[in-house]
């Protein structure tokens, strides 16, 4: 038995040549998958919740050759992997839909720092409880996921100094998100927020992970990772959902992971203590990704990104083999290995100094590995 997942999915439309191109007035009209973003020139698709690997994978797939041919009818255009503008204009916002109240309050407030892309992982939890717990976890270790993801080295056609842009630069609201207690705690906490007019709607909680819902706070079901950046590659997308199930599934044999439960800390203040680590942690491998080094939430001991997905990977893999999964988790390893998106991008920068001509060549490997995937699975399912 697997939990249910489900991606939603954020990307990027423009030019074979890289230039961010807005079409989602005319995507959303005609293909019913997609759903508009505050600006337009990206789109949002959202897979079913699945508890299969391989139908998951082809739910991802299968959007994404459904818009990319229909945006190539439209004309010369293509899907453009990363999670900010590489090339296009980050301090002009591109209205989708200039009659949303909402999407006014978005760009008045953070402006063209929203128009990013990333993926968000949606794990379903039932009890109320249980999924407070796998919060707080998740919430100490949601950099080591951004530093697997990191895609945005770059904006408007130049290097930043970050390897997440994107989580460098986004306006995280509320600025301070505690480590919730209970859900009581939770419902709380929003009601007062909103109140304080510090929060639009429930919707507005742009943190790394949070409880998702059909009413939320109230009736919650599932917990949503949101820290990580695009990752072009499906199977790649799939490693870091396996990554999260595994180390839930451990979550759930052993609730001393619970940070609630971490003993490294005493005080009054000690869950702001770990509010502010993982905060850190989260800036740091904006920066720096795989070899950020970071504080352990568990012992505080100094520790770099990339050994300490090693050491959970090498924890969790039980589980995943337990549960019949280990083949999705496996590129893990090969991240570690290779780099992440940004690290490869910027070793190609370095020998060019050409941004144009990485993007370019990502945008191409991205098309292939599709057809590829498509040719190999999803035919396959439908038969």
């Amino acid at each position: 038995m697997l939990l249910s997942k489900g991606l939603e999915v954020e990307m990027y439309t423009g030019t074979p040549q890289g230039e961010i191109i807005g079409l989602s007035d005319r995507i959303v009209a005609d293909l019913e998958e997609f759903v508009r973003e505050p600006d337009s020139r990206n789109v949002e698709y959202t897979t079913a919740p699945l508890s299969s690997y391989d139908r998951l994978l082809c739910a991802l797939v299968r959007p994404r050759l459904k818009l990319r041919r229909y945006i190539e009818q439209l004309g010369d255009y293509t899907i453009i992997p990363g999670s900010t503008l590489s090339f296009g204009d980050s301090k002009r916002f591109e209205r989708s839909d200039p009659n949303n109240p909402y999407h006014s309050y978005i760009q008045e407030t953070y402006g063209a720092k929203v128009v990013t892309t990333s993926i968000h992982i949606n794990i379903g939890i039932s009890d109320p409880e249980l999924l407070m717990r796998a919060i707080r976890l998740i919430r100490m270790e949601a950099p080591l996921f951004l530093a697997l993801s990191a895609s945005s080295p770059f904006l408007d056609g130049h290097p930043t100094g970050y390897h997440s842009t994107r989580w460098a630069t986004f306006p995280k609201t509320p600025s301070y998100v505690p480590l919730f207690e209970s859900h009581n705690h939770l419902i709380n906490w929003t009601e007062e927020q909103i109140t304080a007019g510090i929060m639009q709607n429930v919707r507005h909680l742009w943190c790394s992970v949070r409880p998702n819902g059909d009413r939320r706070p109230y009736n919650l079901n599932r917990l949503e990772l949101r820290i990580c950046d695009f990752v072009a590659n499906p199977v790649i997308q799939l490693a870091l959902v396996a990554f999260l199930e595994a180390r839930l599934w451990q979550l759930f044999d052993d609730p001393t992971l619970d940070p609630l439960h971490n003993n490294s800390l005493t005080g009054s203040t000690r869950l702001e203590d770990l509010v502010a680590i993982a905060d850190s942690n989260e800036m740091l491998v904006a920066r720096d990704s795989l070899d950020a080094k970071l504080k352990h939430w568990q012992d505080n001991r100094s520790i770099l990104a990339r050994d300490w997905i090693e050491e959970i990977y090498q924890q969790v893999l039980p589980y995943s083999k337990q549960r019949g999964f280990s083949c999705f988790l496996s590129p893990i390893k090969k991240i570690l290995r290779e780099g992440n998106t940004s690290q490869q991008w910027l070793k190609q920068y370095e020998s060019s100094l050409d941004t144009g001509s990485t993007i370019q060549t990502a945008i191409l490997e991205m098309a292939q590995q599709e057809i590829e995937l498509e040719d190999k699975l999803c035919q396959l399912l439908v038969a």
